[in-house]
């Protein structure tokens, strides 16, 4: 298992009954998490008085309950600054797990000595593109949210960077195609389930392998690294490992790793999983 386990101002303290225990910079969270099957004691205080709570609803989604919680404030990971904001579905803007992936991709970056193009699908609020670019690559940011892609804009703001995060997914790289346009790394968080701005639908199962294939039509003739995440159940990583064997690297050579990603648990010691990701790299 691949762990996130630099952070500083950020950790899971505890998981218990569904939920997790959670630091981000000088505020505690709690929050759910399916893969919290046990229901072990709650002895650490921060359970009966953190500055938010998430709680989940039997009739589907659920609301925040704050305590004391500012509306935003800022985290940092190594030269990387973040802006927080909880918003609906529990997110906080940010998935934590991921820093294991920007560590890798960072150094493969840096290690490149040459202009380097990166891709990042579906990118969220940019926690991947902001890593990219401060290790020295140009960065492509697609998402079809705009709300996410302004999130994404703020971050670049706050740690100094200049990209000009843009919009879309699937249409944009077929449209990369036709320009000629090539990447040497291509990073891609897709949704279990989703649909696009003009209401196309995302379905993770049906859409993930011919968007693989399709992606590699855009790498340049000498790629880097290709990376999928994933946190849909049955994307176990041997699933990972197989769709980049067959479509990346049989056209690129490399190789394929993957595996489990997963968050410390500073009050015991034991791993929290957080999905998993696909590896390829030359």
């Amino acid at each position: 298992m691949w762990l996130a386990d630099q952070w500083k101002d950020y950790e899971v303290l505890d998981t218990s009954n569904g939920e997790k225990l959670e630091r981000w910079g000088d505020y505690f969270l709690v929050r759910p998490d399916p893969q919290v099957l046990w229901d072990t004691p709650k002895k650490l205080r921060q359970w009966k008085k953190p500055n938010g709570h998430y709680h989940r609803s039997h009739k589907g989604g659920g609301q925040w309950e704050f305590f004391d919680l500012p509306k935003t404030w800022d985290i940092q990971y190594k030269e990387l600054k973040f802006h927080l904001q909880p918003f609906s579905f529990k997110h906080t803007g940010l998935f934590p797990e991921q820093a294991v992936n920007w560590d890798w991709f960072s150094d493969k970056i840096r290690k490149a000595n040459r202009p380097v193009k990166v891709l990042n699908l579906f990118a969220y609020t940019g926690g991947a593109t902001l890593a990219a670019a401060a290790a020295g690559a140009s960065v492509t940011h697609v998402d079809a949210s705009k709300g996410m892609v302004n999130w994404a804009k703020e971050n670049a703001q706050l740690s100094g960077l200049r990209e000009k995060p843009v919009d879309d997914c699937v249409k944009f790289v077929e449209r990369e195609i036709r320009r000629g346009n090539h990447y040497d790394g291509i990073i891609m968080d897709p949704p279990s389930y989703g649909r696009g701005p003009k209401g196309e639908i995302w379905k993770i199962e049906e859409k993930i392998y011919p968007f693989i294939e399709l992606c590699t039509k855009i790498l340049s003739d000498d790629p880097l690294f290709f990376l999928v995440n994933s946190y849909t159940t049955g994307l176990q990583p041997a699933v990972l490992t197989y769709m980049l064997e067959t479509q990346v690297a049989a056209k690129f050579g490399g190789k394929v790793v993957s595996d489990e990603i997963g968050l410390p648990v500073s009050s015991n010691g034991l791993v929290l999983p957080c999905g998993a990701s696909g590896r390829w790299e030359k």
